[in-house]
């Protein structure tokens, strides 16, 4: 009925396999094992929900048993069991590598404590909320049961399982977390690519539009340069304002005329300029009689359509499922529509035991999204472990408040525990609250550092997110930070494949790169965005004396470089850092290499015809760019950055040279780095002298290449100093950070005063003087952040 999902096998290598008459034991991994007990001794091979790919390669371990006594040991884990039905007593699993005994040891029936996962959704959630366990622990151990998901049967369609059965996979990774999630991926499948568009900005909002004023609100964006890549439209496109017999309104299929009179021709517009568009669907109150579709649907179905009979929304027949997308789905989607957002929120109860409509729908939905070769996409809530395989994530609607995106950079980091690496948030929150130009603008700003930038609100004439409703310098910061996002797609599509085929989701905590180090545990809204980047999102009110959001950061061992500020910092410490409402900490560590779209080119999501490159000084890098056209025909532009000469390398572009420009240019914004005043081009032998100009940072330059064949490669040679630059501007900054404070003129003469060349000895004389701690920290940033 649907295209072959599953790519593996779920049938395990016999060689892994150490059974019973009514147990069985998969060593599917030293670090995971698969546990079943059956009392018919009949074991499952079928895929199931969660899990689709069993059939990982044959195993080093090792098997001693007795007649009441089994025990394996891998590398990584100790398992004891004493052959009888699945007991806390009788059944266990320890995680080697020296952690404690009380915490590193599984016994069945028993909770591990875990790093966390996440969560179905954040409907109407105003702060923290509870999060589903993930596969993650510091203690080294954890266990997914997987007893009570459905399978999927050889005709593709799901069956429950057999009553009494039990079916677990103890992760007894220590805290190798990287080899655990591929473990993760391995066995549930990978996260797929996502169509390039879907990295841009979404515009979303609860609100009636007519296709006129919807075009208005783009031509609005346009004018002042906020590019948008996804139209997404609310349920008030088709007919809410129906006859009670045929039920709420929340449920529809048949576009409201009287708001959209011509739909082909309005989506072909937003087609016409660079938008994909989604609409937003509630499907559990079936199909009615005012339908468009009811007679055909009823029709196959057994219904007479005169009747008007409503035809249930039953996810558990197949045939309905059918109808329901080929009928309802596939004509709209011939008019224009890429995608459907799942508003799915009426339960988790079907006919099929174990049956969540929930993920069934989103199941169906991704498939059958992928006809004809498109890459599939769909826009749902989480449904359990294995959702990643459904991307992207709707998170709900969140409340208008500070507790709220308190929440959500620790939130999203988390969700990768369980491999679910594509949130897409509410961004500036969905309803209730009140308006906050700030919250606005910090919110923003963690979305553009989020996996899904989608701005979005609820039914209201006031609460909306067009950066014109807020003040003159929020709407400024906004436009500026959106801007950004479609700037930084280049690096994004590249984490997109990275994600899909090295198992490393974008967004990832600190803990990932340093599990042994306390500190990364300790900052939870902390986290690296990519492997170039680290992002810490301002998520609490400015303090009223400095006029600066504050957050406490941990830099990781290095040298780091903020990429709004310039400044440079020295790693391996913690440290608050401050920022006004233009930036938030974005830190790129040395060496780092982030590909970009130039400023004039961000109308939409293409690849760009310039490239520019931000190599950031202090250590060697390297960084292959990937680009496609959404068909798998990648193009990959190796780069390499020696921190010794400043030299930058641009290789000829390898394998699909159709998936970019014909002639590209490139310019390089060398950041960082202590004083580069001139740079030389060397292309197949010719060698071209490049202007050199003051960059878009300060401690920047920018270098302008010509444009050369894609077959070319090029190598740029700096002349100066390309060593990493201290902060030799710290007296300035702290001039302009008291100039701006609001604080006494005394007090800011006093300090002042203090300030000398003796940068050490300011800081304790900043400890004597009677000054707010909110600008004692924010000066002690700027002088020990890496000083001259």
């Amino acid at each position: 009925m649907f295209p072959d999902f599953v790519t593996g096998d779920g049938a395990a290598d016999a060689a892994n396999v150490v059974a019973g008459p009514n147990y069985r034991i998969t060593v599917l991994d030293a670090g995971l094992v698969r546990l079943e007990y059956d009392e018919s001794g009949r074991f499952e091979d079928r895929p199931s929900q969660s899990v689709v790919d069993r059939a990982f390669p044959a195993n080093d371990f090792s098997v001693t048993e007795s007649d009441d006594l089994l025990e394996v040991h891998t590398s990584r884990l100790h398992l004891s069991y004493d052959k009888r039905p699945f007991s806390t007593e009788g059944l266990s699993v320890q995680a080697k590598g020296g952690f404690h005994s009380s915490g590193s040891v599984w016994r069945f029936g028993l909770p591990t404590r875990n790093l966390g996962g996440t969560a179905r959704t954040l409907d109407e959630v105003d702060g923290p909320c509870p999060l589903e366990p993930g596969i993650l622990s510091r203690d080294g151990i954890t266990v997914v049961d997987d007893s009570g998901t459905v399978l999927l049967g050889d005709d593709g369609w799901v069956v429950s399982r057999r009553p009494g059965t039990l079916d677990l996979y103890v992760f007894a990774f220590g805290r190798d977390y990287r080899a655990a999630l591929a473990a993760l991926y391995r066995l549930t499948g990978p996260q797929p690519l996502l169509p390039r568009f879907a990295l841009g900005n979404w515009w979303s909002r609860y609100h009636p539009y007519s296709a006129d004023e919807y075009l208005e609100l783009l031509d609005h964006f346009e004018a002042v340069a906020t590019p948008l890549s996804v139209a997404v439209l609310d349920m008030d496109w088709h007919w809410v304002e129906i006859d009670p017999r045929y039920g709420s309104g929340w449920t529809g299929y048949s576009w409201n005329t009287d708001l959209f009179p011509d739909p082909k021709a309005f989506l072909e517009e937003l087609h016409r300029r660079g938008l994909a568009v989604s609409l937003n669907v509630h499907p559990a109150e079936g199909v009615h009689g005012h339908e468009t579709a009811y007679p055909a649907i009823a029709q196959r179905l057994g219904i007479d359509p005169a009747s008007e009979l409503p035809v249930a929304f039953d996810p558990t027949d197949p045939e309905f499922i059918a109808a329901y997308l080929e009928e309802l789905h596939h004509p709209l989607e011939a008019e224009g529509v890429d995608f459907w957002w799942l508003d799915w929120q009426q339960g988790g109860v079907t006919r099929i035991a174990g049956l969540d409509p929930l993920w069934l729908l989103n199941h169906v939905h991704y498939l059958d999204s992928g006809r004809g070769g498109r890459r599939p996409l769909t826009f749902s809530r989480y449904a359990g472990i294995g959702s990643h395989r459904y991307p992207i994530g709707f998170s709900g609607d969140t409340v208008i408040s500070w507790a709220s995106l308190e929440f959500q950079p620790y939130f999203t980091a988390t969700a990768s525990n369980v491999g679910y690496g594509w949130w897409s948030h509410d961004i500036g929150g969905h309803f209730f609250g009140e308006k906050d130009d700030e919250l606005a603008v910090r919110w923003v700003q963690f979305g553009v550092f989020s996996p899904i930038t989608r701005l979005h609100s609820s039914k209201g004439l006031f609460n909306t997110k067009e950066p014109w409703r807020f003040g003159a310098p929020a709407e400024q910061t906004m436009e500026r930070f959106l801007a950004l996002r479609h700037r930084l797609v280049p690096y994004l599509y590249t984490m997109n494949r990275r994600a899909h085929l090295e198992h490393q989701p974008l967004v990832q905590p600190m803990y990932y790169d340093h599990p042994e180090t306390a500190h990364a545990y300790d900052v939870p809204n902390q986290y690296m965005f990519g492997d170039q980047l680290l992002v810490a999102p301002i998520t609490t009110p400015r303090d009223d004396g400095t006029l600066l959001g504050a957050v406490t950061a941990w830099l990781p061992p290095g040298a780091w470089i903020d990429v709004f500020t310039g400044l440079t910092y020295r790693g391996d410490r913690s440290i608050v850092l401050h920022r006004d409402l233009d930036s938030i900490p974005v830190l790129a560590r040395a060496g780092a290499i982030v590909p970009l779209t130039p400023a004039g080119e961000t109308s939409g999501t293409a690849n760009p015809q310039t490239l520019e490159l931000w190599v950031f000084a202090g250590a060697d890098g390297s960084f292959t760019v990937a680009e496609d056209s959404d068909d798998e025909r990648w193009a990959l532009t190796p780069v390499t950055y020696d921190a010794a000469s400043g030299s930058v390398g641009i290789g000829a572009v390898q394998g699909s040279l159709e998936s970019v420009p014909g002639a590209r240019r490139y310019e390089i914004v060398l950041c960082g780095a202590t004083a580069v005043d001139a740079a030389t081009a060397t292309v197949n032998g010719a060698t071209h002298e490049l202007e050199v100009t003051r960059g878009p940072v300060p401690g920047s330059v920018r270098i302008a290449l010509p444009q050369v064949p894609l077959t070319s490669a090029i190598d740029v040679s700096v002349s100066g100093d390309p060593s990493l630059r201290t902060n030799a501007d710290v007296r300035r900054r702290v001039f302009e950070l008291l100039d701006h404070a609001q604080v006494g003129y005394a007090l800011k003469e006093e300090v002042y005063a203090a300030f000398d060349d003796d940068l050490v000895r300011l800081v304790p004389q900043l400890t004597a003087l009677a000054i707010p701690p909110a600008l004692r920290d924010a000066i002690v940033e700027l002088v020990t952040a890496n000083p001259a």
